[in-house]
């Protein structure tokens, strides 16, 4: 009768720790969703100025973690031969916007200006990649 009673207690237990497993996985869901939905979130998005590889006018989302490049892996994918397979990040940390060259091998411009390290965006300034001229676009 004692057998009976610890394994009804360890089955308990177990059940209990996998409903606490499950209500955690459940919190940590919702508060991510609610983060991604956030009405007071600053969103982004790039619009095509100029470019032979990709039609002008062509807009592209940016997420809080945006890669550019022509590899198929990159968030936004740019046929231009003169842009690397993994060629810059866009990413959103401490509330503002940066632009990251990844080592490409005809560098990334900002307004014209080739750019060596992380740099903070704006509304309004121009994305060199290749031949592509992108215009950043914040709400």
């Amino acid at each position: 009768m004692l057998l009976l009673i610890l394994r009804l207690a360890a089955g308990a237990l177990l059940l209990l720790f996998i409903g606490a497993v499950l209500v955690i996985l459940w919190r940590d869901f919702h508060a991510a969703a609610l983060a991604l939905g956030e009405p007071g979130r600053q969103r982004g998005r790039l619009v095509v100025v100029r470019g032979e590889a990709v039609r002008a006018g062509t807009v592209f989302t940016l997420l809080p973690l945006t890669s550019l490049g022509r590899a198929p892996t990159n968030t936004i994918v740019l046929n231009d031969t003169f842009c690397s397979q993994e060629h810059a990040w866009i990413m959103r940390r401490d509330g503002q916007w940066w632009l990251e060259d990844r080592g490409s091998s005809n560098g990334t411009r900002l307004n014209g200006e080739r750019i060596s390290e992380p740099v903070v965006l704006s509304s309004g300034d121009v994305i060199g990649i290749g031949r592509l001229e992108l215009r950043v676009e914040l709400e």
